[in-house]
C-alpha cells in the first residue's frame, strides 16, 4: 500500500527557519508513522523558483537568478538532512522533468478549453503574487498591506470561474478533503461569493518556465508551483497524493485552485489537505520584517533535535496557531522527557541490571497498568491518524505518569530485601520494562534518535523502524532478553547555560544566511523631526456602524463619528480580529488628515489606527479613561 505525503514547495525567498521546520517534523513524523503500519510511504518536499519576487531578490544579491535559486535550493536541502527528515523526492521547480509536467498540464487543460488569452492592466502585490481588484496605483494590497503595483500585459487566463459548482460540491460532499473545519468553513464561504477567472501567465518577466506556443510567456508561480506534487513523482504511479500539508496561509491556493486545475486536466485530486496554524515568538508572528524568525539549527546544536520536535508536537495543537520560546522549550524538554521519560527508562533499566543481572524478567505484568497500555496503544494511533499530536503525547505520558506511580508504590528497592517477595519485584520490573518498550514504540515517529537509543537500551534486537506499530500490544517483551548498556538519553538541560548558548548561535546563523543571501544588515530607521510628526492629525472617533466588505476577508466599512457634521467613511483591515457588531459604539483613533482613497469600490476618509505584527491580528488603540469624541491626540 502507497501513502504519498508532501509538505509545502518552499518559496527561495527566505533560507529556511523554524516555521519551514515544523512542516517538515509533522510530514517526516506521519512518513514514519505510516511506515510502521506497512505502508510505503513517501514525502516529497522542495523549492519554488520562479516569479518576480526570486528575480527580483536575485538581483540584489548580485546573483542570476540561476545562481540564487541554486543555492538557496541546496540550503534547504543540507538543513533536512542535517536535521534528519526522511526526504524521499526534493523536486525544484527550475528542474527540466518538472517543466514537461507543467506544460503537459497546461496542455490538458487548453485542450479542454479552459485556457484563453486576454488583456490586463491593474494592481498587483509582488510579494503575494496576486492581483488586487477595485484599486489604484500604490493602494495597499488587502492581504498583506504593502503597496500594490500597476502592471498591463497580456496574459493567458484560466477559467476559473467555470469551477464554481464543482468545488463547492467537492468542500460540501467531501468534509474531509480539507481540514481542519475552520479552513473548510473559510474556503467555502469564499467559493460562494464567486471566482473570477484567474491568470496563469506573465509577459513581463522573463525568470519562468516558457509557456508552449505563447512566446514570451511563461507560467504564473501558482500554475507551476502547484504541479510540483506531481512532477516529483512523474512516472511513478504515486499521484494522487494521499496528503498536502500546508499553512494556513496558502488555504485558498491548493483549495480552490489546484484543484480547479486537475478537474480542468480530467485528472485525479489529491485525497487531503491539512492546512495548520502560525508559528509565533512569544506570541508575535514570526517574519521577516521583525526580525524575529527563529532557526533550527542552533536548537538541535544544544539540545538535539528531537527536543525541537517533542516540543512542537507536544505544545501545539496541530491546525492551530502555536508558539515557541526558549524558556518553554527548555521547561517542556525538562518535565517531560528528563524528568519523565528518560528517568523512567534509565531507573527500570538501572533497577533490572543490579536486581536481576540485566536480564528482563518473565511474568505478565500488571493487570491495571497492562490495561492501561492496550487502551493507549488505541488511543494514541487513533490521535496520530487524525493528526491530533497533542492529545496522542498527553494521552502516553498519562500512561508513563501511572506506571511511575505505580514503582513508587510497589518499592523495587525494597522488594529485593524480601526473598518472599521475588515474584512482586519481577512484575514490577516486568511491568515498568514493558511499558517503556511500548512508549518507545509508539515515540519512534516523534523522537527517533532518542527512541533508537532506549530500544537499543532495551536489549531489543528488531531494529525500531521495522516495528509495525498496528500490531503493537501487551506482553511482546521477552522474559530473559539482556539489556544493553544503561545510559541517560536525556541528560537535565540548565536553561541558564542553553538559552544563551542557543542565542548565541541563532545570531551566527543568521549572518551566515544573510551573507548566503548576499545581504547586507539592515540599517537604523530614520529618525522623524516633531515637526513631521505634528502634521498627523490624529482624532478620538466613535463607530456608529461596521459592516464587512463583500469579497475581502479581512476589510471592514464602518462609519465613524470624529465630531465633524457627518460620519466619516473608513475602511480597514480588522475583519480577522473584529466582529462587525462588536465595534458599534466602540471609540477608536483616527488618522483624519490622510487623502481619500477606494478600497474594494468603497471610498475610505482616514486610517484606523491599530497596533500590528505582520501576519498577526491587528489590536485597536483605545482608551482606560473616558475622552470627548473628536479629540485630537497630540
Amino acid at each position: 500500500m502507497k501513502y504519498y505525503l508532501t509538505t509545502p514547495i518552499y518559496y527561495v525567498n527566505a533560507a529556511p527557519h523554524i516555521g519551514h521546520t515544523y512542516t517538515t517534523i509533522v510530514a517526516d513524523l506521519i512518513r514514519r508513522f505510516k511506515t510502521m503500519q506497512g505502508f510505503e510511504a513517501v514525502l516529497t518536499t522542495g523549492t519554488d523558483e520562479h516569479g518576480q519576487k526570486v528575480e527580483r531578490s536575485a538581483r540584489a544579491a548580485g546573483k542570476t537568478p540561476e545562481e540564487f535559486t541554486t543555492i538557496i535550493a541546496a540550503e534547504f536541502r543540507q538543513q533536512w538532512e542535517k536535521l534528519g527528515f526522511k526526504i524521499d523526492h526534493f523536486q525544484r521547480t527550475t528542474s527540466p522533468q518538472h517543466h514537461k509536467v507543467v506544460q503537459g498540464l497546461f496542455k490538458r487543460c487548453l485542450d479542454n478549453g479552459y485556457i484563453y488569452k486576454s488583456a490586463y492592466s491593474g494592481q498587483y502585490c509582488f510579494f503575494d503574487e496576486l492581483y488586487v481588484s477595485d484599486a489604484k496605483p500604490g493602494d495597499p494590497c488587502p492581504d498583506c498591506g504593502r503597496p500594490t503595483e500597476t502592471v498591463t500585459e497580456e496574459n493567458l487566463f484560466f477559467k476559473l470561474s467555470a469551477f464554481t459548482e464543482k468545488l463547492v460540491e467537492l468542500h460540501e460532499q467531501n468534509p474531509d478533503f480539507l481540514q481542519p473545519e475552520t479552513r473548510r468553513n473559510e474556503v467555502l464561504s469564499f467559493l460562494r461569493q464567486g471566482l473570477n477567472d484567474l491568470s496563469i501567465s506573465r509577459t513581463t518577466i522573463k525568470w519562468g518556465i516558457p509557456v508552449p506556443g505563447y512566446a514570451p510567456h511563461v507560467f504564473y508561480v501558482w500554475f507551476d508551483a502547484l504541479t510540483t506534487y506531481m512532477s516529483a513523482v512523474d512516472g511513478l504511479d504515486l499521484w494522487p497524493a494521499d496528503l498536502h500539508l500546508i499553512g494556513k496561509e496558502i488555504v485558498r491556493f491548493h483549495a480552490i485552485y489546484w484543484p480547479a486545475f486537475l478537474m480542468a486536466a480530467g485528472l485525479p485530486l489529491p485525497k487531503r489537505i491539512y492546512a495548520h496554524g502560525w508559528l509565533l515568538f512569544e506570541n508575535d508572528k514570526m517574519s521577516k520584517s521583525r526580525g524575529n524568525i527563529v532557526r533550527a539549527t542552533p536548537i538541535s546544536d544544544v539540545v538535539g533535535i528531537d527536543a525541537l520536535r517533542y516540543f512542537l508536537l507536544r505544545e501545539i495543537v496541530f491546525g492551530q496557531d502555536g508558539s515557541f520560546s526558549y524558556d518553554a522549550l527548555v521547561g517542556r524538554y525538562n518535565s517531560d522527557l528528563a524528568n519523565g521519560l528518560g528517568n523512567l527508562a534509565s531507573r527500570t533499566l538501572t533497577m533490572i541490571r543490579q536486581y536481576r543481572d540485566g536480564a528482563i524478567p518473565a511474568p505478565a505484568g500488571a493487570p491495571a497498568i497492562a490495561e492501561q497500555a492496550r487502551e493507549t496503544i488505541a488511543s494514541v494511533i487513533a490521535a496520530f491518524e487524525r493528526f491530533e499530536f497533542s492529545k496522542a503525547l498527553e494521552t502516553l505520558w498519562a500512561l508513563l505518569s501511572a506506571v511511575d506511580k505505580y514503582i513508587v508504590e510497589q518499592a523495587p528497592w525494597k522488594l529485593i530485601k524480601k526473598p518472599d517477595a521475588a515474584a512482586t519485584l519481577d512484575a514490577t520490573l516486568y511491568t515498568a520494562a514493558e511499558v517503556v518498550r511500548i512508549a518507545t514504540a509508539l515515540l519512534a515517529p516523534v523522537i527517533p534518535d532518542s527512541t533508537a537509543k532506549i530500544w537499543a537500551q532495551l536489549g531489543m534486537s528488531e531494529p525500531l523502524e521495522s516495528v509495525r506499530i498496528d500490531r503493537l500490544a501487551w506482553g511482546q517483551l521477552a522474559g530473559g532478553q539482556k539489556i544493553g548498556e544503561v545510559a541517560a538519553v536525556f541528560p537535565r538541560i540548565d536553561a541558564g547555560v542553553a538559552i544563551p548558548k542557543m542565542q548565541e548561535l541563532e545570531i551566527a546563523e543568521t549572518a551566515r544566511q544573510a551573507a548566503l543571501l548576499g545581504k547586507a544588515p539592515s540599517p537604523p530607521q530614520d529618525l522623524i523631526a516633531i515637526d513631521d510628526f505634528v502634521k498627523v492629525d490624529m482624532r478620538v472617533g466613535v463607530v456608529l456602524d461596521a459592516q464587512a466588505v463583500k469579497g475581502a476577508d479581512k476589510l471592514l466599512h464602518m462609519k465613524v463619528d470624529i465630531g465633524e457634521a457627518k460620519p466619516r467613511s473608513i475602511v480597514a483591515g480588522i475583519a480577522e480580529a473584529y466582529k462587525p457588531e462588536d465595534l458599534v459604539g466602540r471609540k477608536v483613533v483616527i488618522v483624519a488628515n490622510l487623502q481619500p482613497r477606494k478600497l474594494r469600490g468603497i471610498p475610505s476618509e482616514g486610517m484606523i489606527v491599530a497596533a500590528s505584527v505582520e501576519g498577526g491580528k491587528p489590536v485597536l488603540a483605545g482608551f482606560h479613561e473616558d475622552i470627548p469624541v473628536g479629540a485630537r491626540l497630540k
